[in-house]
């Protein structure tokens, strides 16, 4: 590490710092609410280096994605449980941060938040002055550009897209995204307990006509998503979905049929009479979600689904999940890195929390487990498709699109835009001269 590497209170950041990371993230204490313990489980030990600014890190076999543990570190006075699972609620700490700028002024209530030029940074000096985020609603973000009062805008949908294009002294800025949204089945539900009528669902469902939907106006087209954890544009992809299913109502009704879901006399299947209702859980009024919604009621109809739109609140995102109060759900999930592989388990290893559709077994939990003592990328990749293969046979998952990245930016603006994985460093951010 940097000799002159500081946290800003002065505590040197050296080996002590990627002790205190692991420590915290490894799962061996429950205590810590971890997001992930992927790859933090796998390191045996961390200790002192030839001096105390090097760290020497122990691994129990391989790990592909090494290199994804310590991009930040964790203040050591940050890493005890108390703090680690509560001291940022609500608070900033900027004193057990680092970076070339620190937080001036923060309103925890709005979410608006200044950064200015840090004194106690020892590295390259940031292009700007100041950096100002404003938390504001998609529509009222776009009229703040249109108007001049920020100098970027997300454009989320058609309609904001053309609210800001062709704006004078601005530019749009669009890619790829690593950003997938799924339809999550319960498969702890009652009617969603039964394999079949969850295939039979997916079978149902024309993948290209809700990605029609969504890109409605945005002049953008994208090949279907096949997996949960690549994407097309990365190496060692493959479109796991298509051999796991294919759009086919005929074979829907089929695989009812088989399952002993008769046609009743209103087009609604029936078994033991019960008649086959599952719910769709839909949070908020946005239009778009709403035709996403009807869409799917009209594509299950004609198979024998009749599926009851349930309205949700959107501050019960969170509930909804962790509780798993429904029975089809979409979302939406970003990768934080390339290295997807390594969160195989988290979408489809039956004893995790944040596998939400609660498919799973044990056996496909080892075959997945193994894919991450695979030290060669390339290798990984072909082992972690296999094991996605088979996890998608569960029929509890459907990956649906990702979308575009896309931005109105004013020109000038440098290293602002759609950058896929990459986050530009905020000393790089700035005005073009």
């Amino acid at each position: 590490m940097n000799p002159k590497a500081t946290f800003n209170d002065g505590t040197p950041i050296d080996w002590t710092a990627i002790e205190a990371t692991w420590k915290a993230n490894n799962g061996s204490d429950k205590e810590f609410a971890a997001s992930s313990t992927d790859g933090y489980d796998r390191i045996t030990s961390v200790v002192k280096g030839k001096d105390a600014k090097q760290a020497v890190i122990t691994f129990k076999g391989a790990n592909a994605a090494w290199s994804t543990l310590f991009t930040t570190f964790l203040h050591p006075e940050a890493a005890t449980v108390d703090n680690f699972n509560k001291a940022y609620v609500k608070k900033a700490h900027p004193e057990w941060g680092a970076g070339p700028y620190t937080v001036g002024t923060w309103d925890s209530h709005s979410g608006n938040i200044t950064f200015v030029r840090n004194p106690k940074w020892w590295g390259k000096k940031g292009r700007l002055d100041k950096r100002v985020y404003v938390n504001l609603e998609s529509t009222a973000a776009v009229n703040a550009f249109k108007n001049g009062q920020i100098d970027y805008v997300s454009a989320v949908d058609a309609e904001s897209l053309k609210q800001v294009k062709g704006l004078k002294g601005t530019e749009i800025r669009s890619g790829g995204s690593p950003f997938e949204y799924s339809l999550y089945f319960n498969t702890k539900s009652a009617v969603l307990s039964d394999k079949a009528v969850r295939k039979a669902i997916q079978e149902a469902v024309d993948r290209t006509q809700i990605a029609k939907i969504q890109f409605q106006g945005l002049d953008y087209t994208e090949p279907l998503p096949g997996s949960a954890v690549l994407y097309s544009f990365q190496k060692g992809y493959e479109d796991n979905v298509s051999a796991a299913l294919k759009y086919a109502p005929d074979e829907a009704k089929k695989t009812l049929d088989a399952a002993g879901w008769k046609a009743g006399d209103d087009g609604i299947r029936v078994n033991n009479g019960k008649k086959l209702e599952v719910g769709y859980t839909l949070l908020g009024d946005d239009p778009l979600g709403k035709a996403t919604a009807g869409a799917f009621a009209a594509m299950l109809k004609p198979v024998g689904v009749r599926l009851v739109i349930k309205k949700g609140d959107d501050a019960d995102f969170s509930k909804i999940l962790s509780d798993r109060r429904f029975d089809l759900f979409l979302s939406g999930n970003r990768s934080m890195d390339p290295f997807g592989a390594r969160y195989l388990c988290d979408f489809y290893c039956s004893d995790r929390d944040s596998n939400l559709t609660g498919a799973g077994t044990p056996a496909l939990d080892s075959k997945i487990r193994a894919t991450t003592r695979i030290a060669d990328l390339a290798e990984q990749a072909a082992a972690v498709n296999k094991a996605e293969k088979e996890a998608l046979q569960q029929y509890a998952f459907l990956p649906l699109f990702s979308g575009p990245s896309t931005y109105g930016v004013k020109k000038g603006l440098a290293n602002v835009g759609a950058t896929i994985f990459l986050t530009p460093l905020p000393e790089t951010v700035g005005w073009q001269k």
